[in-house]
């Protein structure tokens, strides 16, 4: 089995990708971040998604991303804006330069391990309009791993996967559920307390829960 890095926050997404990653016959190796982000009972379950997805392996690198701040899931002085979301504006909760540093780390780990594919859960359909999740951020990124790498000046080739990044997010539910995902394990709530439960009503959660009811699923997320 070739390796893959897969990303793994601990979300609905990223346990997706990583079903898909499993299905498609890699042996994953799971990377999640511990950012200073103010959700962290994520990467409780990120921990258990590795176990129960079969990842062979599950790295949480710690990056104080927060000693930056200027985002509403780093900087505790800025609050998780409840009204939902606006079209055509980058909330709050974008973190500046986020994917671009996972994506460079999983980068990292991928050449160490030999690995030459690396998967990540952006979505550009149902999505809080965060830049760096769009499809051309994927493809020069995928550019620059091509060029910056001693793998690829050697002729060895990096992909980066996003196999959810045109589905819905009904679709990516129904996706997940057809793969084994028990997405009751799942934390996607940007305000989550430390014990996952949900508060309903920031972007993510009315995102996801309208997912579920697309996709005519019981939504099995627990709520404050």
């Amino acid at each position: 089995m070739k390796p893959a890095v897969v990303l793994l926050s601990g979300g609905l997404d990223s346990a997706t990708a990583l079903a898909v990653a499993r299905q498609q016959g890699f042996s994953c190796c799971a990377l999640s971040f511990d950012y200073g982000q103010r959700h962290r009972a994520e990467l409780d379950a990120a921990q258990r998604l590795a176990e129960s997805l079969g990842a062979a392996r599950h790295r949480v690198v710690p990056i104080d991303l927060s000693a930056f701040g200027g985002s509403a899931l780093t900087d505790a002085s800025i609050a998780v804006p409840t009204s939902g979301v606006v079209s055509g504006t980058i909330p709050v909760t974008y973190v500046p330069a986020r994917n671009t540093v996972f994506l460079s780390l999983a980068l990292a780990w991928a050449e160490v391990l030999g690995a030459r594919d690396i998967f990540i859960g952006v979505n550009a359909v149902d999505y809080s309009g965060y830049p760096d999740c769009r499809p051309e951020f994927i493809a020069a990124f995928e550019q620059l791993a091509n060029l910056a790498t001693k793998a690829g000046v050697e002729g060895e080739r990096f992909t980066v996967h996003t196999p959810l990044v045109d589905l819905s997010k009904s679709d990516i539910i129904r996706l997940g559920i057809s793969l084994g995902v028990d997405y009751a394990q799942t934390v996607s709530c940007y305000q989550a307390g430390a014990d996952g439960r949900a508060c309903g009503v920031c972007d993510s959660c009315r995102l996801r829960r309208q997912g579920f009811v697309e996709a005519g699923v019981a939504d099995p997320t627990c709520y404050v």
